[in-house]
């Protein structure tokens, strides 16, 4: 009797021990941007704090990311316990009822540090559904020595003929120099990112208050034009392939007088571990056509539980610590305040030893603070969304007039033939769904 007992005591400690020490593994999509990818090499601190959670990644290219992300959120399919998903998503998501809100991120986590703007986006009915991992805008970002060689001054607040003129005077093919650098790789957060708030600038919108399409409109033509002639004369070959991670390639080896992207690449363009041209770099608001909105977006790549997820505790203690104001200080203590995520924090722009590490803040803040997605165009539109349109159906459709505009810019069609596809496939779209009677 005593050894029986004694057997079922030892068993007892046994199954006590092994679930003290069990563990819940996290599948964090996410992707391969340079941000996310210094988040995975900093983990280590992550474990120390929650010795009983282990992560796993599967980090994508972000088409790829977008499409498999949504398929298996669609789908129920749960491959995945923590996304990597953006502003477009979390509203519409979150009204399906396909995330979870983020109510438990911890007394010290300060959720009303969050930038205005930033949160707005990620947020229903006043509730959190997504913590953002860095927001950003879009700005230029240019060459100042060749600036200086060209003989012109690149203003805080350029035009669209200021660019096009700097452009011009910096391309030197012969020393394989791009006067500029544009997204021309297909897709509705790639190309028609850009595309979007080019066309925004240049009064153009994607549906009149009536939702129907207007890519027949002058303005749709001009803006589309002006981008093929620019990208033709002054761009590198090749661009209907280069998204915002091979133009980002491009400038750090000083092969772009200009780019006009996202403003998070500010750190690592200046950065002279991977940027040839760190110390010759300049910003200013992306540019207008003088009719009162600026060529800028509003995003940011954020982290969200999906619902019916079984792990959320462990989930919430993941995003809260990667997108805590101690995540700013680990990267700033391992990599300097330039290279923290930005976009996010107000705090962090009244961070002295930020600001004045990072030449790019303001002009940063700036533009986030510029964008207005519920008034994002010259004419009324009946949606909201800068670089998007905040509808369901935007997804594909921006994917397939991606691939019409991208293949405009490499020259297989006209800029008036690609626009009457896109209006084709817009309208077909848009009256399946029933916007259109």
């Amino acid at each position: 009797m005593i050894r029986l007992t004694t057997a079922l005591l030892g068993a007892a400690s046994l199954l006590v021990a092994g679930q003290a020490l069990a563990q819940t593994e996290l599948t964090i999509a996410t992707v391969n941007n340079g941000d996310m990818i210094r988040m995975q090499t900093l983990t280590e601190d992550f474990a120390q704090l929650n010795p009983d959670v282990t992560l796993q990644w599967v980090t994508l290219e972000e088409n790829v990311l977008r499409q498999k992300v949504t398929t298996d959120i669609a789908t129920k399919g749960g491959q995945y316990d923590i996304l990597t998903i953006g502003t477009y998503e979390v509203p519409i998501w979150a009204k399906n009822g396909w995330l979870v809100a983020l109510d438990n991120l911890g007394a010290d986590y300060d959720v009303d540090d969050l930038l205005p703007a930033i949160r707005a986006g990620l947020s229903v009915d006043g509730k959190l559904y997504a913590a953002p991992f860095y927001g950003e805008s879009s700005y230029v970002m240019y060459r100042k020595d060749l600036m200086e060689k060209a003989g012109l001054t690149m203003p805080d607040k350029p035009t669209w003929d200021q660019v096009k003129e700097a452009a011009d005077k910096m391309t030197d093919r012969a020393n394989g120099i791009n006067g500029i650098c544009l997204r021309g790789k297909a897709g509705w957060g790639e190309n028609m990112a850009f595309l979007t708030t080019l066309a925004n600038s240049f009064g153009a919108r994607w549906f009149d208050e009536n939702w129907k399409p207007q890519f027949d409109s002058p303005e749709w033509h001009d803006a589309i034009q002006f981008y093929v002639d620019l990208m033709t004369a002054d761009g590198p070959n090749g661009a209907s392939a280069n998204g915002f991670n091979e133009n980002l390639t491009l400038f750090q080896q000083g092969k772009c007088g200009m780019w006009i992207d996202a403003t998070v690449a500010g750190s690592f363009v200046t950065n002279p571990e991977q940027s040839t041209v760190a110390d010759k770099v300049g910003f200013a608001l992306a540019p207008d056509k003088g009719l009162g909105k600026r060529a800028n977006w509003l995003w940011a790549w954020s982290l969200a539980v999906p619902a019916g997820s079984q792990k959320v505790d462990a989930a919430e203690k993941f995003i809260a610590w990667a997108t805590s104001k101690h995540y700013l200080e680990l990267v700033a203590e391992k990599e300097g305040w330039a290279n923290v995520p930005p976009g996010t924090r107000t705090s962090l722009y009244q961070n002295a030893d930020y600001t004045s590490a990072a030449p790019f803040a303001e002009m940063t803040l700036q533009s986030i603070q510029a964008a207005d997605p519920k008034n994002p165009t010259v004419k009324p539109v009946p949606y909201t969304g800068v670089q998007f349109v905040a509808i369901p159906e935007f997804q594909g459709l921006g994917d397939t007039v991606g691939q019409i505009f991208s293949a405009a810019l490499a020259g297989q069609s006209s800029v008036d033939d690609a626009l009457s596809q896109a209006q084709d496939v817009a309208t077909r779209t848009m009256t399946k769904a029933g916007y259109i009677k």
